[in-house]
């Protein structure tokens, strides 16, 4: 049985249930940066995505997870597998915890580290890249904890707030033997 499960948090499936969290935390302005979204969702949206929440990642090229503190069903952030290339056995990765007061308590570290083994061990990927904000120290420090290492930056990459901001990529590559 594969397990996305640690100390405090276990990382689980999308539910219908997960309808109002994700609602907020895709129309919370304060995080659109982090995730790329641009404009305001829907719960019609919100809740078709759900229904298609059952495609595995070979069809959709994305896994979502909630990320839910051990002694609860209720999830408390996001993480994410996207752009899965199983040709090239890479995918990007993404994280976000809602609320401010869950931060920096680890939960997002323990998640972070749940879905690298899987994506290595389990998908047999080769690399994970992260696209960061150069502003975001928190999630440079994040990745870079685990050994991501920032291989360029992208000039003017981002807009927002009425500027351009960099981007930095960050990758890491599976040195285990595959």
């Amino acid at each position: 049985m594969i397990t996305l499960k640690g100390t405090s948090i276990y990382l689980r499936a999308l539910e219908p249930e997960d309808l109002e969290f994700i609602y907020h935390i895709e129309n919370d302005e304060t995080i659109w940066e982090v995730s790329n979204t641009q404009t305001p969702y829907s719960k019609f949206l919100i809740r078709q995505y759900l229904e298609n929440a059952h495609q595995d990642i070979y069809e959709a090229k994305q896994l979502r997870l909630a990320i839910c503190e051990n002694d609860s069903n209720k999830a408390m952030g996001l993480i994410d597998l996207f752009d899965f290339d199983p040709k090239n056995k890479r995918a990007g990765i993404g994280i976000v915890i809602q609320n401010q007061a869950n931060r920096g308590k680890g939960y997002g570290k323990e998640a972070l580290s749940l879905l690298i083994d899987y994506s290595f061990v389990h998908l047999q990927l080769h690399q994970l890249f992260a696209n960061i904000g150069v502003e975001n120290e928190a999630s440079s420090h994040l990745f870079s904890t685990f050994g991501f290492e920032k291989i360029g930056v992208k000039k003017d990459w981002i807009y927002s707030n009425n500027q351009f901001q960099d981007e930095a990529i960050y990758q890491l590559i599976n040195t285990k033997k595959e």
